[in-house]
């Protein structure tokens, strides 16, 4: 829908790619096209390409040139969920007897889709510490077609350098994947720096407003682009017309949201940082962590995750969790809203006595873009002061 980018500047493309004015009335936003099927002109006489709307439609086409656009791609997917997106991607890239590295910190639903899913299909996988390029060059067998990684990580905030892991990739004929949802575009640049995929939940700080459940790819390989689109409309997880406009009016406002989240978790990580109950604090921002020299070299700011581990073991997190009031006690991130989580019990409890098992103390914060005095006064008193 979009013929032209007026800026290479991530703001206004994040506002005008993809975001062309209606034709007939001039309105600046998309309409919504809630439409199964088209008519034609004739038979084959498609208007503009489409013909039905697992194949195409019109906002959601909006939403993947936007998307493609802000990751700086060739071609953006938008699907049902992210691991709807994930699980094309797989099927397109793999096939029985072929090999994954996967990291050893990761979604636990990544995780379940290789482990009792992908595997059953025949893929093997193993597990590498995707934070140490040597350590991935090791995982790599002479079967292995993808190396995917998370950075940050969920929910240990592990920084992996995606053009060194890149190269190793290559090197070894294999594609890099990246999950991009928790830095998003706006803060890192995945394919610009030699991955070939990037994945994205877009319920996330794409979305941004807790409403939606989305998923994409992107790729700079216009043929991968190709192939990639002949499995969406295949496999028919597509995004909805509605769900694609909902994550278009977000992407509109990522960057300033991502700015108040990374100032916001950046006040929260050093307020955790000197608590006594907290025994160790996971942010990339930190100077102590050990990802902050790749993080600050490959993203624009550190984001808005964070995890700590408190003292008193496993129900010592559950109750902090249980005591916050602001923070929203919940699954799933990068919402406005902060929320929290015990990640062993809730979004990881799939990796229970796998080798991505999480630490039982850890609690996990999506911070949001409230006034960050509240969210200190919050945590402050959920902790125990």
């Amino acid at each position: 829908m979009s013929d032209r980018h007026i800026s290479q500047h991530f703001e206004t493309l994040a506002i005008h790619a993809g975001n062309t004015a209606d034709p007939l009335t001039g309105a600046v936003v998309p309409p919504i096209y809630q439409v199964s099927t088209y008519k034609q002109d004739g038979v084959g006489g498609l208007r503009g390409g489409y013909e039905y709307s697992r194949s195409a439609n019109p906002t959601r086409t909006a939403l993947e040139e936007n998307l493609a656009a802000l990751e700086g791609g060739s071609r953006g997917l938008a699907f049902a969920s992210g691991l709807a997106a994930e699980d094309c991607l797989l099927r397109t890239l793999l096939a029985p007897g072929d090999h994954v590295v996967i990291p050893n910190d990761a979604y636990g639903g990544t995780f379940r889709l290789f482990a009792k899913v992908v595997a059953r299909w025949g893929v093997e996988w193993s597990v590498a510490d995707t934070s140490d390029p040597a350590a991935v060059r090791a995982a790599i067998t002479p079967k292995t077609k993808v190396v995917w990684v998370e950075t940050p990580s969920n929910p240990l905030l592990g920084i992996t350098d995606i053009a060194a892991v890149a190269q190793v990739a290559r090197d070894a004929g294999a594609r890099l994947v990246v999950d991009n949802t928790f830095a998003t575009p706006y803060l890192q640049q995945p394919l610009a720096l030699g991955a070939d995929v990037v994945v994205h939940s877009l319920t996330k700080y794409m979305g941004g407003h807790s409403d939606v459940v989305g998923g994409a790819l992107v790729t700079a390989d216009a043929e991968l682009g190709e192939e990639l689109a002949f499995h969406q409309n295949a496999m028919g997880a597509v995004a909805g017309p509605f769900d694609s406009w909902l994550v278009l009016r977000g992407t509109k406002t990522l960057s300033v949201r991502m700015d108040r989240h990374s100032e916001n978790a950046t006040r929260v990580a050093d307020m955790l940082t000197r608590h006594p109950r907290v025994t160790s604090v996971l942010y990339p921002g930190l100077p102590d962590h050990p990802g902050h020299e790749v993080a600050a070299k490959q993203m624009r700011s550190f984001g808005g995750m964070i995890s700590f581990r408190v003292e008193g073991g496993e129900q010592a997190a559950v109750e902090v969790c249980n005591r916050a009031k602001v923070f929203t006690l919940g699954e799933s991130l990068g919402g406005v809203e902060s929320l929290i989580e015990h990640p062993g019990r809730m979004t990881h409890a799939s990796v229970a006595g796998s080798q991505l098992e999480v630490p039982a103390d850890l609690v996990r914060l999506s911070v949001g873009i409230e006034n960050a005095d509240d969210l200190l006064e919050d945590l402050q008193q959920a902790l125990g002061r």
